[in-house]
């Protein structure tokens, strides 16, 4: 079947280039049972839910003279062991050899002959253990309709639910007339598919007071991001190489949600005041001129809960069905972490979005394994605005808050691994699951050979806010 690319998806597929490649990875750790996680059980596993992410089976096709955006065609070719593949530490691996390997495997732009994704098979993990490594172009995942493959192959059970016989027949590839007359159809249908899409709009707008008000507020958010203007000058924008540093930190989801209590906050919110104050001890232990004004800008893209009137539900505990853009200007040059978190909260209650946030209710109610879409949504919203307006960004998003699978075998952490954006050198990828919240830090290389810090500073930055609130 042929598709043409969305106009966002084709510009995440031009917007690549070798030093920053656009994809969405994550790494999950699992305990490594008895009889091992084989290479041929998890290709079992993706192949079976393969039919639930049928683009993972197709390739993307350019259309000659760039006449009109690519299109999505069957992979004829599909071979799932060219994406699926093993490697192995030195055995014990260590967790520094296992992220050190993660930044080479980031490092690497996807094949774009083939499916725009990868997974590996890490075996050789100390600790009786086994890691998985995912990356996913960003344009394959558009949100909730096109998910990223960690979203389905974790199971809530270590027995895999049955799937039914998947005999997939790929279509056939079309010659290059054929893209080109299709282009020219979609010249000639265009405005008459324009017109016939801004009627519908607004057919649906004036039907529904609420969601018009909605829609104001949101716009109005738009509006007020892009007035914000140029992010402040700092050293985490600068060029970005083609090499990668790639570091993890975790905590515990109760110790958020008891500062959220304390402060009377949400668990975002605390999550942010405890990268600023790690932001702030970096910068000081560079050297770096940090004033008591002296702030760091993120795009912090925010898990928002699906419609309460769309299905006559309560917001807690339902799915979540949008990110919305977030510019946080975070008080790194504030020493006190309690008025860091305090500004933070402002910022947040000031967003129109503020009153259907995922908050630390519904992260331990949450249903399903959504976190590698929603990563995927975040980063999505993100390259909508220029990297000049914020500084890093910060994806912070739920996980299911019981014990899950892959393939049948434990899930003991996961974490995000989010791509480096133009001229900026570090984004964190924030993931709660089964009572902790696990940070994924992705670096250049080159610009942040420090970034080795960024665990232990974060840890300290926790402290801080715990001991204040004792």
């Amino acid at each position: 079947m042929v598709t043409r690319l969305s106009s966002s998806d084709a510009s995440f597929y031009r917007l690549e280039n070798s030093s920053t490649p656009m994809y969405v990875g994550s790494l999950s750790i699992l305990r490594k049972p008895r009889g091992g996680l084989s290479y041929e059980t998890l290709l079992e596993t993706v192949e079976q839910r393969l039919p639930l992410i049928p683009r993972y089976r197709q390739k993307v096709r350019e259309v000659t003279l760039g006449l009109a955006r690519p299109v999505w065609i069957d992979d004829r070719d599909f071979d799932i062991t060219y994406h699926i593949r093993r490697s192995a530490l030195p055995s014990p691996g260590s967790d520094d050899q296992l992220h050190d390997l993660i930044a080479r495997l980031g490092s690497r732009p996807l094949d774009r002959t083939r499916p725009l994704w990868e997974m590996y098979l890490v075996e050789g993990l100390a600790g009786n253990r086994v890691a998985i490594y995912t990356k996913t172009h960003q344009s394959l995942v558009n949100g909730m309709s096109a998910l990223e493959i960690g979203h389905v192959i974790a199971d809530r059970t270590p027995k895999p639910p049955a799937f039914g016989e998947d005999i997939w027949v790929p279509g056939r590839e079309p010659g290059t007339g054929s893209l080109l007359l299709g282009a020219v159809g979609d010249w000639i249908a265009g405005p008459r598919q324009q017109l016939g899409a801004v009627q519908s709009t607004l057919v649906g707008m004036v039907t529904s007071s609420s969601e018009l008000v909605d829609a104001g507020r949101r716009l109005a958010d738009v509006a007020r991001t892009f007035a914000r203007g140029t992010a402040p000058s700092s050293p985490l924008n600068t060029t970005v190489s083609r090499n990668r540093r790639f570091a993890v930190a975790g905590g515990r989801l109760e110790d958020y949600r008891m500062l959220r209590t304390r402060y009377d906050c949400d668990v975002n919110d605390v999550v942010l005041a405890v990268v600023a104050g790690a932001l702030r001890n970096w910068l000081l232990s560079r050297g770096e001129p940090v004033t008591p004004t002296t702030t760091v800008r993120a795009m912090a893209p925010m898990s928002v809960y699906a419609d309460p009137d769309s299905d006559g539900s309560a917001g807690p505990g339902q799915a979540v069905d949008e990110v919305a853009p977030f510019l946080v200007d975070l008080p790194v040059g504030e020493g006190n972490a309690v008025i860091r978190l305090s500004h933070i909260s402002h910022a947040t209650e000031s967003h129109s979005t503020a009153a259907s946030l995922v908050d630390a209710r519904t992260i331990v109610t949450l249903s399903g394994f959504a976190p590698p879409t929603l990563h995927a949504m975040g980063i999505r919203v993100a390259t909508g605005f220029s990297a000049r307006q914020f500084n890093l960004l910060i994806t912070n998003v739920p996980g299911a808050q019981a014990q899950m699978y892959i393939a049948g075998t434990k899930l003991l952490e996961t974490y995000a691994v989010p791509p480096l954006l133009h001229d900026q050198v570090l984004a964190i990828g924030v993931t709660s699951y089964n009572g902790m919240l696990y940070f994924g830090i992705n670096a250049d290389r080159e610009a942040m050979s420090d970034v080795d810090m960024l665990p232990t500073l974060l840890t300290e930055s926790l402290e801080e806010l715990l001991e204040a609130a004792r």
